[in-house]
């Protein structure tokens, strides 16, 4: 069972690069999108064979997910059950029979790290969120989770110490993230290896790679022993951020 995750960084700008072409490509068997940045009625991007499920910020032309999949699932959630965070479009929950998916485009921090004690509160609300799920089967969470772990998850570290995706605080709630039963699929199976998935725009980063690992699978312990393979598709153009892989084989 494959999943793809993909920050698109506006549906609408990527549907006109050959994002249906890269789709039917990677043929996944759940597609996660973040950052779609519309409202309902926007575009008309369906496939035939699939579901889809979408979950609108009420902020025109801003955040936003999306959730292509071949497999209907049992129920859909939207949001964590917290208002104060449930009205940027950041969440969509499908229940499989096997397990929860969660698609997640968790808030940026923004310059300065003027949103950062809202990221905080949202951090902790997401966490406890995901514990419940848990207790009850599986979770694979995927998305742009706005986070570069450890130091190896971005090119330059030291200058980025206290900017936001690397704050001391981001990455202590990911670290309490991990520490609350979850395992970032990718660096556990490359423990030693550089590769990103999103390059600013500016300053031709993406062509010298200078990028962050800030889009994740990640999977409670009950999900660890179904993890067969991850990927991060950095061949992939169209967006910021390029998509990354998960499969699954229960």
């Amino acid at each position: 069972m494959k999943l793809v995750s993909w920050n698109v960084n506006g549906l609408r700008a990527v549907a006109g690069k050959g994002f249906s072409d890269i789709f039917l490509t990677l043929d996944a068997d759940f597609f996660c999108l973040q950052e779609t940045k519309l409202q309902a009625g926007q575009i008309d991007l369906e496939f035939p064979g699939w579901w889809s499920y979408w979950n609108y910020a009420d902020k025109k032309g801003y955040s936003g997910t999306a959730i292509y999949t071949k497999h209907e699932p049992l129920s859909v959630t939207y949001g964590i059950g917290v208002d104060e965070y449930d009205h940027e479009g950041r969440v969509i929950t499908l229940e499989m029979p096997d397990f929860y998916l969660v698609n997640v485009y968790t808030p940026n921090s923004q310059d300065s790290l003027r949103r950062l004690d809202w990221r905080m509160g949202w951090e902790n609300e997401f966490r406890a969120y995901l514990q419940t799920l848990a207790s009850r089967k599986g979770v694979a969470v995927c998305g742009d989770m706005n986070v570069a772990h450890n130091e190896i998850d971005l090119a330059n570290p030291s200058t980025n110490h206290f900017n936001p995706g690397f704050s001391d605080e981001e990455r202590g709630k990911f670290s309490e993230l991990l520490a609350a039963g979850f395992h970032d699929t990718w660096r556990e199976a490359h423990p030693g290896e550089v590769k990103y998935s999103w390059w600013s725009y500016r300053m031709v980063a993406r062509e010298r790679n200078v990028g962050w690992r800030i889009d994740y699978f990640l999977v409670s312990d009950q999900l660890q022993s179904a993890v067969t393979g991850t990927d991060i598709h950095n061949e992939v153009f169209g967006s910021d951020h390029c998509p990354v892989e998960l499969i699954l084989n229960f």
